[in-house]
């Protein structure tokens, strides 16, 4: 009897150890992923829209990024990726701006990781325009065009599109992730069931969250 317990005890130890380090293979709604009440319109034809909501002020953001651009880069052209900087508090909406003038400038490819490496590496706070501006001409970006774009109607124009989607989300935490105008998941959400995981094996089993989310959203779409 005391063998078979220790052989019981063994199989359970070694299956919580498996469970806090795996991602979830068959996410569950209300569980690894929700599901919201009103679909929101997305405009990716037939392809799945994916949206992350996100601030670059967020050090759970900037600790996600790596991880999210290879997953967005596997995914060919299955999906459509777009972001939606937040504008939560006053003190985030010149990097808000800084984001959607990157954006408008097709810059963000080569600047996006840029930014999240002077904010969370080398702690310059972006708290306020004249930040913006010097950092864009440290970083090589003509300052002058840079200037223009940022204040420009059409960045307004996008950062009241950017707060409007955050309410008809129902935005309340970030890094989110948004498939198909349907569900919605995150490393906090998809990572809860194993309080044992690091921030990276959360991360990952957001990640395995979302395949099944865009298999599914496809799918609903033929």
């Amino acid at each position: 009897m005391p063998t078979l317990f220790k052989i019981m005890l063994a199989l359970a130890l070694c299956s919580a150890g498996t469970h806090a380090t795996a991602s979830p293979e068959a996410p569950v709604s209300g569980t690894d992923y929700v599901t919201l009440a009103e679909a929101q319109n997305t405009d990716a034809g037939q392809k799945v829209e994916v949206t992350e909501f996100f601030a670059y002020a967020c050090p759970h953001c900037a600790s996600f990024e790596p991880a999210l651009a290879e997953w967005v880069k596997k995914q060919g052209d299955k999906i459509v990726f777009k972001r939606v900087h937040l504008g939560h508090t006053p003190a985030v909406v010149p990097q808000q701006r800084l984001y959607y003038t990157l954006e408008s400038m097709d810059l963000v490819p080569q600047y996006h990781a840029k930014v999240f490496a002077a904010m969370h590496e080398q702690h310059q706070r972006f708290g306020n325009d004249e930040q913006v501006f010097d950092w864009a001409a440290s970083a090589g970006i003509d300052r002058a065009r840079f200037i223009d774009a940022y204040r420009s109607f059409g960045i307004q124009a996008k950062l009241s599109r950017a707060n409007g989607m955050v309410a008809s989300y129902k935005i309340k935490e970030w890094p989110q992730l948004a498939i198909g105008g349907k569900y919605m998941t995150s490393p906090n959400l998809a990572g809860a069931s194993a309080s044992a995981a690091s921030a990276a094996q959360q991360q990952q089993m957001a990640l395995q969250v979302m395949d099944h989310l865009v298999a599914k959203a496809a799918a609903e779409k033929k």
